[in-house]
């Protein structure tokens, strides 16, 4: 890995408004590149919306969707990369064929790079997942990518790894949801509404057990057992009827915060993603301490009758 300097980025979508979306990215990677920055993540959905997507029927999520590489999202982007000559990473819903899926599109000023798309999808039974983890060369780094609740399983997380990763992007739209878990639950619109007038009162909500309190329960985890940058997008402000807490943050592979937007708005922020950390973590250390020998348990199947299922904490519409 050689060092690059990286953008993380949070914004406030607007649900099915694909020109507006598409004006913030640009916007934002502009922010990044006069930084410095030569690549700029940003959020699963980030051109469609997120939330609203489990009200949609089949006919609804066909309007929406469109291939990679070939749709005109696509294209948007790789004219946004041409003209700030940086790495644009951004989600969206891809049609192939009969299939949806949700997918992390990369592009460049050279055009389409690559796309990923998610293993654990749940908010929409219409919704395909993905069948492979990926790595791929970008901006002289080895570059793996995970879509929220990909990130919740550690063996995604720990593939990716052992497939070469360097830095894990992992965009997501997360936080301010119901849950079964002390503290957590939705984040009141009315102080989103108010945060100009009454910032502390957001922040302390945004930094506690709905927010970036659970966040930090794990997500620097990933990052220390596998001695790999992550890079963590997320929306921030009102996502269909729920409130997202933004929080966008670069964790190095010691699994501290390096980088870290305190922004109630949008917002990107830049930092140097440096080799020789790699090199002197732990988690590169814990890799070849491994003994696969002992982990057949982990790749064994469902009991007869079981499959896989994604459930996330809260009830999605079954009728969709």
């Amino acid at each position: 890995m050689r060092d690059v300097l990286v953008g993380a980025a949070q914004f406030e979508h607007r649900d099915g408004d694909k020109a507006y979306n598409l004006a913030r990215i640009d916007a934002l990677a502009g922010q990044a590149a006069r930084q410095g920055a030569g690549i700029v993540s940003f959020h699963e959905c980030s051109v469609t919306g997120y939330t609203f997507l489990r009200r949609l029927d089949r006919a609804g999520l066909a309007r929406l969707a469109e291939p990679v590489p070939g749709g005109p999202s696509t294209a948007g982007l790789i004219e946004t990369a041409r003209r700030h000559g940086v790495v644009i990473m951004a989600g969206l819903i891809e049609a192939d064929g009969s299939r949806f899926y949700k997918t992390y599109v990369v592009v460049g000023a050279e055009g389409f790079i690559t796309r990923f798309r998610k293993l654990h999808p749940f908010i929409n039974r219409h919704i395909s997942a993905g069948d492979a983890h990926q790595v791929s060369e970008l901006r002289g780094m080895r570059a793996g990518f995970l879509v929220c609740y990909d990130c919740n399983l550690p063996e995604n997380v720990r593939a990716t790894t052992l497939m070469g990763a360097e830095v894990i992007f992992a965009p997501h739209v997360t936080g301010g949801t119901p849950s079964e878990m002390p503290g957590r639950g939705p984040i009141d619109p009315a102080l989103w509404e108010g945060r100009h007038d009454d910032p502390e009162t957001l922040r302390r909500e945004f930094d506690g057990p709905k927010g970036r309190a659970w966040l930090m329960r794990w997500l620097p985890a990933r990052a220390w057992e596998n001695g790999v940058y992550i890079v963590f997008s997320n929306a921030v402000g009102r996502d269909d009827d729920t409130i997202k807490p933004g929080a966008a943050m670069i964790l190095d592979p010691f699994g501290e915060v390096q980088a870290e937007s305190r922004a109630l708005g949008d917002d990107v922020v830049v930092t140097e993603l440096k080799a020789e950390k790699l090199q002197r973590a732990p988690g590169r250390r814990y890799l070849r301490a491994r003994r696969p020998e002992l982990y057949a348990k982990l790749v064994e199947p469902h009991p007869a009758g079981q499959r896989s299922i994604t459930e996330p904490g809260w009830k999605v519409d079954p009728t969709s």
